[in-house]
């Protein structure tokens, strides 16, 4: 199934479940206040036809701001957020970015795309695995953002996933060789290494010597 497909699919599979949950404590958060519907769609300004159809689950998609009403006239807060599940869509940088750097390696490299953290429940994931005498998580940023919070995500999948190094790919751009610039030093604790001594090694098929950042 092409990657649209299971990111929708997914998403409307996530949506009526959460609407699902929400419609049944709309519903007894009601009947515990010992209130009708037609009092909550008074309070909420709704239509009682609507609030009969969110208790039961049937607005797919419903709007935010009557959820938001629905749930104030019985006393409740809606929140909304979202988690970690599964990987992203990678968009065509990304890959472009990934596919550069794999056809720099050395001969003697296995390499596995998108290889999940080990761990029961963990929906982490390398961008991409390197198999020699020992194992090298690599990531891809084409455009870089939170410098710490990446840092932070890049010591933490180290650790978790058991891999002997890590290498960071990060597209050649001008945002990004300015983005390093400033922050290359707070880096280099956990990735020391820069572009000339990381491709060196891997493109002669062997790990590098410690972490590092390729910039490609």
């Amino acid at each position: 199934m092409p990657i649209k497909e299971r990111a929708r699919d997914r998403g409307q599979r996530q949506a009526r479940s959460a609407l699902s949950g929400l419609s049944s404590e709309l519903r007894e958060a009601r009947l515990a206040a010992g209130l009708s519907q037609a009092h909550v769609a008074w309070a909420a300004g709704l239509t009682q036809s609507r609030v009969s159809r969110t208790e039961r689950g049937q607005r797919l998609p419903p709007r935010l701001d009557e959820l938001a009403q629905h749930c104030a006239a019985l006393g409740l807060r809606l929140s909304l957020r979202a988690y970690p599940e599964g990987l992203p869509v990678r968009d065509a940088a990304q890959l472009h970015l990934l596919a550069r750097f794999r056809s720099r390696l050395g001969p003697g490299l296995g390499w596995m795309s998108e290889v999940p953290i080990a761990g029961h429940g963990d929906l982490r994931a390398w961008d991409a695995l390197l198999r020699a005498s020992e194992t090298i998580g690599v990531d891809a940023e084409t455009r870089l953002r939170d410098i710490q919070a990446l840092q932070r995500r890049t010591e933490l999948k180290w650790r978790d996933s058991g891999v002997d190094k890590v290498v960071l790919v990060v597209a050649a751009t001008k945002h990004n060789r300015a983005v390093l610039r400033e922050h290359r030093l707070a880096l280099a604790s956990t990735l020391p290494l820069d572009t000339g001594a990381i491709m060196a090694s891997l493109g002669a098929g062997e790990p590098p010597r410690a972490n590092g950042i390729a910039i490609l």
